[in-house]
């Protein structure tokens, strides 16, 4: 890896996954990681029955633990729902808005996203905002024009470097085994660069560091992260597994 843009992050998102039992990977990673000289910072995203916990077990390691989703209000008769300032109180560093999977599920719009994005910048976390198009947007030759109108339309108005991460998931790549291209993961990432640039300026726009999510694998980490302005991963089912996830860190040795 060239040590130069931002400095990459590695995230795992459980999604729905993981008992009190399941922190027995996360103790296996923290062993995995003692003494490791890695450049690259390490986050997992819990469901947040986890959170508190996970908090308490990695205090002493360099994991840091983000949220899946939050609420773009601080408070309020919103059942079920979770606001940043909750994560923030719980000991997370950073939450995922805009997952492809949120949106499919819930419906949640670019709007929404942009919403929930500034509500972690308010509570003090780093917003992991997700970006991506589906299988038949790629097949019609849209996916720049998608991923960059996304990109215009979830970014608030605080964003810095310090406090924001795009994360590229192409929807059709995510859970199915399938990945771009290193050519179309080259492309997409330059072109969120180039908006980045546009949008905060060449200083600002460099600073946000762009991850790359869907199926990514022990055996494709150190390929992928070695695209130019891929600054890191957002790995679904490989970080479930501490040896596995740890495969995808070692790319940052």
């Amino acid at each position: 890896m060239a040590d130069r843009g931002p400095r990459p992050l590695v995230a795992g998102n459980w999604k729905m996954n993981g008992t009190m039992a399941s922190l027995d990977e996360v103790r296996r990673l923290m062993e995995m990681l003692s003494g490791a000289r890695m450049r690259c910072d390490v986050m997992i995203c819990p469901p947040a029955t986890l959170i508190a916990p996970m908090v308490r077990l990695v205090a002493s390691s360099p994991i840091k633990v983000g949220g899946q989703d939050c609420h773009s209000e601080a408070k309020g008769a919103h059942t079920g729902d979770i606001s940043a300032e909750m994560l923030s109180d719980a000991g997370c560093s950073g939450v995922i808005v805009g997952h492809s999977e949120r949106r499919a599920d819930h419906g949640e719009t670019d709007s929404l996203i942009r919403d929930k994005a500034a509500a972690a910048h308010r509570a003090g976390l780093t917003a992991i905002i997700c970006i991506g198009e589906t299988l038949e947007e790629r097949e019609a030759g849209r996916t720049l024009d998608v991923v960059t109108g996304q990109l215009d339309s979830v970014l608030p108005p605080s964003v810095t470097g310090d406090d924001t991460v795009l994360a590229y998931e192409p929807v059709w790549a995510i859970g199915t085994g399938l990945t771009p291209s290193l050519e179309q993961v080259a492309e997409v990432h330059g072109a969120i660069r180039a908006r980045l640039r546009a949008r905060l300026g060449g200083s600002q726009g460099d600073a946000v560091a762009i991850l790359y999510g869907g199926s990514v694998k022990p055996d494709n980490a150190g390929d992928l992260m070695g695209v130019a302005n891929v600054d890191g991963a957002l790995v679904g089912g490989a970080s479930l597994k501490a040896a596995d996830f740890m495969g995808i860190i070692r790319a940052y040795e």
